[in-house]
Parts: structure tokens; C-alpha cells; sequence
């Protein structure tokens, strides 16, 4: 039986190729210190690890491709290229879609190449489809300043560094605590909301990247939103509105159930729009930021928030 007028032999047997050229390289990057902390294979298992939590100080570009995809291969070596070249300014998550296609359907990826940025665990697109490294610099230039004005700094390979190092150093001298987290945190022992929030906002308005203001002003936002509500009416009278269902995910998270808020939050974007699907976004959000980064609840609900997204 003749089958290659069904099957192009060639075709295979240039995937096969590419398939190995792939996984050479993979294997060049891993034995190289620093194209392994730069450029780096990301998997559904190591999504979180490797893309959301890196985020928080340094912004992750994914890269979505594919072995059979010719424009892919004329994209990732520019990219890998300008992620040594910045060196450390961001990093480079590489996707192969046919590998990970949880990760390719929660980006909801239509074509390859795709090119994704997560900033602080918020996924922003960049563009799809080939371009010349001109234009490549361009939007990395532009991402990289945004990032900028959300407080993400960090660089690939020097963050970990850096904070091992002042962990050690803040146990050799153990200076005193700053006055300004000082009288945040005695007003939000006295239920003072609005002192609380001023402190933090004070604090904010000189280090507008200060994570530990941003939290615990997103705290404090929270319970003054719940300050006197009845939370379990606030679930059980739970209506269609936004505002019903924003009430009972802010009472469903102060009870401790991460993932119901995540979900009530997420099932309601999905079905707005316009300003109530803006508001939804920003509350998930807020409540991702409280709940922080390594929460279980909130590593599946990221991937359940890009694909109502996108």
C-alpha cells in the first residue's frame, strides 16, 4: 500500500529536525548559567514558578511558538538574542504549544508566533506574527518602561542576590523600623481605616513601588468596604449586579475562601462588559495581590483569568 500521497514524508522528516534542533538548543541554554536564567522552557507544571511569580520582579515576555512554524523561527533567536542582550531587564518564557496546550489555550492563541508580557501577574499582549529586530527593541523599550511605572525593577539573576543579601544584612544590624509602616499598622490595629489608608498612601506617594504599601493598602480598602456588612447575607443575597456580586466576593475571601471569591469573580467577567467587566478585573486583582503570589487558590485562578480574558 502506497501511502505517501497521504502523508508528506518530507514534511515529517522536517519536523523531526526541528524537533531536535529545539531540544539541542534547550539543552546549549541549560548549560549555559546565564542564558538558563534569562531564556528559560516553561511548562503548565512550572507556570507559576517560572512565569507569574518572576513577574512580580521582573517582567516575563512569553514567547508562544511551535517546531513546524516557520515565522517562529525567524522570531526566537531575535528574542533570545535581545534577552542576553538586555541582560537581565526581563526574561524570556519560551512556550511550545503542541507541548503545553493548557498554556496555549488559556492565552487563547489563535496563531504563532505570540507574543505575551506578564508584569506584576497581569498578562498584557505584545504582538503576534514575525518583526524584524527594530521593532522587536521598540516594544521591549516600551514594556520595559511600563513596568517601570508599576514598580517592576528587578533584574533576572540579581534580585535573589540582592535579597539574600540585605536578609543578612538586616540581621547584623537590625535597624529600627520605619514610622511611617509604624502608624499604618497602629491605625489598622484601632480600626482607623482612614488613617491607615493616609499612612499608606504617604508612604506611596514617595516609593510608588513599595510592595508592602500596595498590600496593605489593598487591605485596608478591603475592610472598609466590609466594615459593618453582614457577610454571610452578603453571599446568600447575592444577585446578577455587579456591585452584588463584588459584595460577596470581598465577604468570601474574608472568610477564607480564596478560591470561591476567584471563581464568583472570574464567572461574572465573563458574562459583562464595559465598566462592570473593568470593576470585576480590578477586585480579582486587588484580591490576587492580598491573597499573594503563591497561593494555590490564586495560581489557578490566574490561568482561569487570562482565558476569560483573552
Amino acid at each position: 500500500m502506497n501511502l505517501q500521497g497521504a502523508i508528506d514524508l518530507g514534511a515529517v522528516a522536517a519536523a523531526r529536525e526541528a524537533q531536535a534542533k529545539a531540544a539541542q538548543a534547550a539543552a546549549q541554554r541549560a548549560a549555559d548559567p546565564v542564558a538558563s536564567n534569562l531564556i528559560i522552557d516553561v511548562t503548565t507544571a512550572s507556570f507559576e514558578a517560572d512565569v507569574i511569580t518572576r513577574s512580580m520582579t521582573v517582567p516575563v515576555v512569553v514567547d508562544l511558538w511551535a517546531t513546524w512554524c516557520e515565522p517562529c523561527k525567524q522570531l526566537s533567536p531575535i528574542l533570545e538574542k535581545l534577552a542576553l542582550e538586555y541582560d537581565g531587564r526581563w526574561i524570556l518564557a519560551k512556550v511550545d504549544v503542541d507541548a503545553e496546550q493548557q498554556i496555549a489555550a488559556a492565552f487563547q492563541v489563535q496563531s504563532i508566533p505570540a507574543v505575551f508580557v506578564v508584569i506584576g501577574g497581569q498578562v498584557a499582549p505584545m504582538f503576534q506574527g514575525a518583526m524584524p529586530e527594530s521593532q522587536v527593541r521598540q516594544v521591549l523599550d516600551a514594556l520595559l518602561l511600563e513596568a517601570e511605572k508599576a514598580g517592576i525593577t528587578g533584574r533576572a539573576g540579581i534580585e535573589q542576590d540582592a535579597v539574600q543579601d540585605s536578609s543578612i544584612d538586616n540581621q547584623a544590624h537590625q535597624p529600627p523600623s520605619d514610622p511611617r509602616f509604624d502608624a499604618a499598622e497602629a491605625a489598622l490595629e484601632s480600626g482607623e481605616w482612614d488613617a491607615a489608608a493616609a499612612a499608606y498612601k504617604e508612604i506611596l506617594s514617595v516609593t510608588p513601588g513599595d510592595a508592602i504599601a500596595k498590600i496593605g493598602l489593598l487591605n485596608v480598602n478591603l475592610l472598609q468596604r466590609t466594615d459593618g456588612r453582614d457577610l454571610a447575607a452578603d453571599i446568600e443575597n447575592i444577585t446578577l449586579d455587579t456591585d452584588s456580586v463584588l459584595r460577596a466576593a470581598d465577604s468570601t475571601f474574608l472568610m477564607g475562601e480564596f478560591s470561591d471569591a476567584f471563581e464568583l469573580l472570574i464567572e461574572h467577567l465573563r458574562n459583562t462588559a464595559g465598566t462592570d467587566r473593568d470593576k470585576t478585573r480590578e477586585r480579582v486583582l486587588e484580591l490576587f495581590e492580598i491573597a499573594g503570589p503563591t497561593d494555590p487558590a490564586v495560581a489557578k485562578a490566574r490561568i482561569a483569568l487570562t482565558n476569560a480574558l483573552f
